[in-house]
């Protein structure tokens, strides 16, 4: 064990580290943080549009008319209809402020450079199809390459300097004009380009080759075990795996809940919907309590601790832990660099993907069909996600129970190891 952290400590944590302060990981993972709210306000228009409960539907038909879904579908329209123009905003301008070049310039740009990408309908308006999830993928790439583009630009001498005394927006936008026309024509000759190439659109053209496949490999069990696995060997070593993984679970499984949400407003069963790992997969049935499903190692410091170390930590980090913030029991137990706690805090929530994924595959769970904040509770969690299904609650309660059985011989070992440690100090003190 010495010899494996030993070699994690000298190889795994400098790279992981190093990945988890690249700054364009960053700004990706921060661009979709920021718009986290619609995302998971627009989840809830549609699960309280397409509430399976009849006596609810007819309520809300005798109260407001025919058209009381409409509310719903209009903040769709301002969600997750126009994601990836959000994401490709909030992520230039992320990536512009890390370089302290002009965050409002290079949004604008890396947008109008998106825009010129995407197919537009016959009226000329923008299709809905790309500038939603389906377009995340060219949105991430556009809004990293089109902003450094602007920063070389921005910061060359090939700028219109102003005068001393010109307000300092003034000065910024002339700053700013010729680095946007160069870009400009450069992104519109490209899509011409494209164009003539495939009688399409660069959407049409990666999702085809890249991001249809990708997402594919997302959906399957081995791909999901790997996620979770990566995660918390990096949240081990202290780093925050939740963080640096980020922009591959947004990017991959947020279009994956997207598809689903969008099948469920189409009248489809949350059993039918066609993507069983998504983001909320992960949050509602792996990550309860936090990385590491430590809301049952709570439970089972509760069960078996004898310590009073660990009873206080139990106690400390309950509250917190049920709303799935753990940091006070991975740092104060501690689970970080605890050889003892690796192979459970690693473990565990790979066995909560394989039985998650299993009861969905075989029909005993709904698949996930809303986006719920990440510190909703287990049980409320697990309802909400599956549509209001009590079998979503039924496969949280499983699992929480079989990762409480699973962390206790190791809370004992943990006790046992910290006994002999004491008593070898106590013993060393005598002598001295």
């Amino acid at each position: 064990m010495n010899k494996i952290m030993s070699w994690m400590e000298k190889y795994f944590i400098p790279v992981a580290s190093r990945i988890g302060a690249q700054r364009h990981l960053v700004a990706v993972r921060d661009g979709f943080v920021a718009i986290m709210p619609l995302i998971i306000i627009g989840s809830f228009a549609i699960l309280i549009n397409n509430f399976p409960v009849n006596a609810f539907q007819d309520l809300m038909l005798q109260l407001f008319g025919e058209g009381w879904k409409t509310l719903g579908g209009n903040i769709w329209d301002g969600s997750f209809a126009v994601l990836s123009l959000l994401v490709v905003a909030g992520i230039s301008y992320n990536l512009a402020k890390s370089y302290n070049v002009d965050g409002l310039s290079a949004s604008i740009i890396s947008l109008a450079s998106f825009i010129i990408l995407t197919p537009t309908t016959d009226d000329w308006g923008l299709s809905y199809t790309w500038t939603g999830a389906q377009g995340l993928f060219v949105g991430v790439i556009t809004a990293l390459l089109v902003t450094e583009l602007f920063r070389v630009l921005y910061n060359s001498k090939f700028t219109i300097k102003m005068p001393e005394g010109v307000p300092d927006g003034v000065v910024k936008s002339f700053r700013a004009l010729i680095p946007i026309a160069v870009i400009l024509v450069i992104v519109a000759s490209f899509q011409m380009f494209i164009t003539a190439l495939t009688d399409g659109s660069i959407h049409e053209l990666v999702f085809t080759v890249i991001q249809e496949p990708l997402q594919a490999l997302g959906n399957t069990l081995p791909a999901a075990i790997i996620i979770s696995f990566l995660n918390h060997l990096l949240w081990f070593f202290g780093l925050h795996g939740t963080n640096i993984l980020g922009p591959v679970i947004e990017s991959i499984y947020l279009p994956l809940l997207e598809q689903n949400i969008q099948a469920y407003a189409q009248g489809v069963s949350a059993y039918d919907v066609p993507y069983i790992v998504t983001k909320p997969f992960l949050d509602a049935y792996v990550f309860m309590g936090g990385s590491g499903a430590t809301l049952a190692l709570i439970a089972a410091i509760f069960l078996v601790a004898a310590s009073k170390h660990y009873r206080t930590i139990g106690k400390l980090s309950a509250p917190a832990g049920a709303f799935n913030i753990n940091e006070p029991v991975l740092f104060g137990l501690p689970i970080v660099l605890n050889p003892v706690m690796l192979i459970p805090f690693v473990t565990i929530p790979v066995i909560l993907t394989i039985t998650s994924y299993s009861a969905l595959v075989l029909g005993l769970v709904p698949k996930t069909v809303a986006m719920v904040p990440w510190t909703t509770p287990p049980i409320i969690s697990g309802y909400l996600v599956t549509g209001g299904s009590i079998s979503g609650i039924i496969l949280q309660l499983f699992n929480l129970a079989l990762a409480t059985a699973l962390y206790i011989p190791f809370i004992k070992a943990s006790e046992r190891a910290e006994e002999k440690k004491q008593k070898i100090m106590a013993s060393n003190e005598g002598r001295g």
